[in-house]
C-alpha cells in the first residue's frame, strides 16, 4: 500500500527539529528488523514520544511504525486525519479488543506495531509499571520485541509542564536495544520483566551518556530525583497519577 501521508509528516517533523537544532542521536539503530513484524516497546515521557520512538526504525531501515494511541486523538480534527493516514491504530480505553487485534494483524502481515507499555507519561522520567500487551502481542504474532529508550524529551513537551517546542540545541538520545524473540513457552508476565529489566539498564546508559545537565536549579525539573534533579520520586509520581485519575473518575460520575 502507497504511503503519501506518512513519509512526509516524518520529512516535516525532521525539517522542525532540524531548523530549532534539536541534535538527534540514534543509538542501536542496526537492531531495527529489515523486514518482519516487531513490536516497539518504548518508555514514556513526552507528548512527543511517538515522533521520536518512530525515528528510530525510520533511520535504521526506512520503516513505518504503526503506534497504537487513544482514540481521543484520531477524533481531533487535525490530527484525526494525520493519524489515519498514518495508519496507527486508535484505542478505546474501556474496550481495547479491538485495537489489540488490528494490532496483531498488523505485524502478522510484517508491521512494526509501537507500544507505550506503561500507558501514560511518567512524571518522575523513570520507568512505571508495565502492562503485559506487548508481549503477549509479540507471541500471538510470532515477532520479537524491539526495546527503545527515549531520552531529552521530556524537555520539549511533558505532563505538568509548559510546551517548548521552541527550545534549542535540546540533545534527544533514541536508543534501540537488541530484539527479545520469544518461544512459544514463554508467559507474558515473565516476558515484561525482563523486558522491562532490559529498558531500565538502556534508560539508566541514556542518562548516565546525556551530553548536558541542568543550567542550574531551576531547570532541574527534567532530571529524575535519585540523579540531583526535581523531578518526582516514582512514588510521588504514582500518588499524583491516581490522584488525578480519581478526579477524572469523580468528574465524570458528575455528568
Amino acid at each position: 500500500m502507497a504511503e503519501f501521508v506518512y513519509p512526509p509528516v516524518i520529512r516535516t517533523a525532521l525539517a522542525a527539529f532540524k531548523a530549532l537544532d534539536v541534535k538527534i542521536s540514534v543509538v542501536g539503530a542496526e537492531h531495527v528488523p529489515a523486514t518482519g513484524g516487531a513490536v516497539l516497546v518504548s518508555n514514556h515521557i513526552s507528548y512527543l514520544d511517538f515522533i521520536f520512538a518512530g525515528l528510530g526504525p525510520w533511520r535504521g531501515n526506512k520503516r513505518l511504525t504503526r503506534f497504537m494511541a487513544k482514540d481521543d486523538v484520531f477524533r481531533h480534527r487535525i490530527s484525526g486525519p494525520l493519524m489515519r493516514g498514518m495508519r496507527h491504530i486508535p484505542v478505546d480505553r474501556s474496550d481495547g479488543q479491538p485495537a489489540y487485534d488490528a494490532a496483531v494483524k498488523a505485524l502478522s502481515e510484517g508491521e512494526i506495531v509501537g507500544v507505550f507499555p506503561e500507558a501514560t507519561i511518567s512524571r518522575s522520567f523513570m520507568l512505571k509499571k508495565f502492562k503485559t500487551g506487548a508481549a503477549r502481542m509479540a507471541a500471538e504474532s510470532g515477532t520479537p520485541l524491539l526495546p527503545v529508550i527515549l531520552w531529552g524529551t521530556q524537555q520539549l513537551w511533558t505532563k505538568g509542564r509548559p510546551k517548548s517546542l521552541t527550545k534549542r540545541h535540546v540533545p534527544v538520545t533514541i536508543m534501540i536495544g537488541e530484539p527479545i524473540e520469544l518461544t512459544p513457552q514463554d508467559k507474558p508476565v515473565m516476558v515484561t520483566r525482563r523486558l522491562r529489566a532490559a529498558m531500565s539498564e538502556m534508560l539508566d546508559r541514556a542518562q548516565r551518556d546525556y551530553p548536558v545537565q541542568p543550567a542550574g536549579p531551576e531547570d532541574s525539573w527534567w532530571l529524575p530525583a535519585h540523579l540531583g534533579g526535581t523531578a518526582p520520586t516514582p512514588e510521588a509520581a504514582e500518588a499524583a497519577d491516581e490522584a488525578e485519575a480519581a478526579a477524572k473518575a469523580e468528574s465524570r460520575a458528575g455528568r
